[in-house]
């Protein structure tokens, strides 16, 4: 036990004293709006910025998913991002119902050259920001409460001067108390307050309020507390568009930011997969699809998650991870035996009940909804049971083994598990199978056929020509159908001691070509009444069975 105690060092965040809090008890039944801030966020922490190009690509993207407001930058203090903007606008290639969004801090240099960026747009939201944090009220500024004030003031003033000498496009205004998280509430609400005077807010000409996580700093029950104190207090929210920037240093950005809609937030500010400074931005994708799973339409278009992965990898140089929610190439997965026994029975009983409801064990969405495949739901290794062969079967090759079957197939995948420790692709399953069931022992057919012994007898006569041990033998035999005849005519022949016990067909492609699989379990009488399997695949829906017969005693 270490003796450092933590306590000496740091120190824990004060619960707010929120009076009959009214989140607990709130649903999420609609999407905010969402605001993309990958193009500024996401570029100032990658190790090798974005040039226009991938710039260019990563916003097409964002228009294509739906988002109606998108932050492209910081032109004032980012040649890269001036230029950016520039060339979106000089290029017409924002779309009508899309505004973009430019970032400056409370500078008259930097507020000269964002409405410089800004000539010729149509719609944009000029994103002024200060730290009123109590930290760095101290350390950084070193001025006191109104000190501090007076920058996010004399900000607000200059930009509210330029505003009426620009008549280039509409603009709508958005001020951050940056480090929110970090300030004295009461303070928070005092400076937003003074700009919203400023700007002469009102409901027909709301102004955007962002309350930023600049560091999470507290569980998300805390920050939900502070966005809904900010929402009770404000002199009239109803000039407030209230918004959120979380980000995500204590790895709950997604709770934080749900539990804060609840709390009564607008508008959310974030990044595709989380990208961004420290440990990133708000994941966006995973907050759409939660809403997604429960019902709501996030109103962003998620369709083709392996593209937005692609694209994003891409123009920011960072790897989404095997397990990210929902995006992962893991994620949809399962390696566990009873994990995958759990999802094979569900997606077979969505299948024969055709139900709208996506209701399958372990998988919170149908993949199909991303533009996943079921290829990779399950996946075999030395932890998989007899379900996760199976499953493979079915899925890509048309297989359906009988319940004991399986049993028995899977017992020849794990042995081989075991002894790899590896992945068992379902090209090595496959393979095992041709092993197990197509293989030629030492019965072999080599033709057969079959008719009615007359018109008014029911009976099948069946006449085959078996190689046993390389000699061919000819057999014949009447029964009450081919199977049952050919039966018949093995035991006579070759004084074989088993029944039949069961059979099962299924068709495995269409088409003139099309190939039936057959199986059939018979019963030896051992001590243990042993059941062995067979398995047998032709073109012939006939023939199909009687391989399967043959298969079954071969593997007597």
């Amino acid at each position: 036990m270490s003796e450092f105690d933590p306590k000496n060092k740091y120190t824990p965040f004060q619960r707010i004293n929120l009076k009959d809090r009214k989140w607990p008890n709130q649903i999420i039944n609609n999407a905010p709006t969402w605001c993309s801030v990958d193009l500024r966020d996401g570029n100032q922490s990658l190790i090798e910025p974005m040039d226009t190009p991938k710039k260019l690509k990563l916003f097409k993207t964002l228009v294509s998913m739906g988002f109606k407001e998108i932050e492209i930058g910081f032109p004032a203090a980012s040649e890269t991002d001036y230029n950016f903007c520039r060339y979106l606008i000089e290029n017409k290639l924002i779309p009508n119902d899309v505004t973009i969004q430019v970032l400056t801090q409370a500078r008259e240099h930097l507020i000269d050259n964002t409405f410089e960026a800004l000539i010729g747009c149509n719609s944009a939201i000029v994103h002024l920001y200060n730290s009123v944090s109590t930290l760095q009220r101290r350390v950084v500024f070193k001025q006191d409460r109104i000190g501090v004030k007076n920058i996010a003031l004399d900000g607000a003033k200059y930009i509210l001067n330029k505003l009426h000498k620009f008549d280039e496009g509409v603009i709508k205004l958005q001020y951050s108390p940056e480090s929110f998280t970090g300030t004295e509430l009461d303070y928070a609400l005092e400076v937003c307050e003074e700009v919203l005077d400023c700007w002469k807010a009102n409901q027909k000409n709301p102004v955007i309020i962002n309350l930023p996580a600049t560091v999470e700093m507290s569980t998300p029950n805390i920050y939900a507390d502070q966005i809904e104190w900010m929402s009770n207090n404000f002199s009239n929210r109803d000039r407030v568009i209230l918004s959120l920037h979380p980000h995500n240093d204590r790895g709950t950005g997604v709770a934080a930011t749900e539990l804060a809609i609840m709390a009564g937030a607008d508008r959310v500010e974030g990044t595709l997969f989380g990208n961004g400074e420290r440990t990133g931005n708000v994941d966006i994708v995973t907050l759409g699809l939660n809403m997604f799973t429960q019902g709501v339409d996030p109103k962003l278009d998620f369709k083709d998650l392996n593209q937005l992965i692609e694209t994003a990898e891409f123009c920011t140089q960072l790897p989404v991870h095997q397990r990210h929610p929902y995006a992962g190439s893991l994620v949809h997965t399962a390696f566990s035996g009873s994990h995958q026994d759990a999802i094979r029975k569900g997606m077979e009983a969505i299948s024969k009940s055709n139900q709208e409801k996506w209701e399958v064990p372990y998988l919170p969405i149908d993949p199909s909804d991303i533009g996943k495949t079921y290829e990779a739901i399950i996946r075999v290794n030395s932890q998989s049971g007899k379900a996760g062969s199976a499953w493979l079967l079915e899925q890509d090759h048309n297989i359906f083994l009988p319940r004991g079957a399986q049993i028995q197939f899977s017992q020849s995948v794990q042995k081989l598990a075991d002894s790899s420790g590896k992945e068992i692709t379902s090209q090595i399953i496959w393979d095992i199978f041709e092993k197990e069931y197509l293989f030629e022992g030492k019965y072999k057919l080599i033709n057969f056929s079959s008719k009615k012994l007359s018109r008014n007898n029911s009976k099948e006569l069946v006449e085959a020509t078996i190689s046993y041990n390389n000699e061919n033998i000819d057999i014949s035999a009447s029964g009450n159908g081919p199977i049952s005849a050919f039966v018949t005519a093995m035991r006579e022949k070759f004084n074989l001691i088993f029944r039949l016990s069961d059979f099962s067909q299924n068709t495995r492609s269409s088409g003139s070509t099309a190939e039936a699989a057959a199986y059939v379990e018979i019963k030896v009488p051992d001590e243990n009444g042993r059941s062995v399997f067979g398995v047998g695949i032709d073109t012939s829906i006939t023939l199909a069975p009687i391989k399967a017969v043959i298969s079954a005693i071969n593997r007597i």
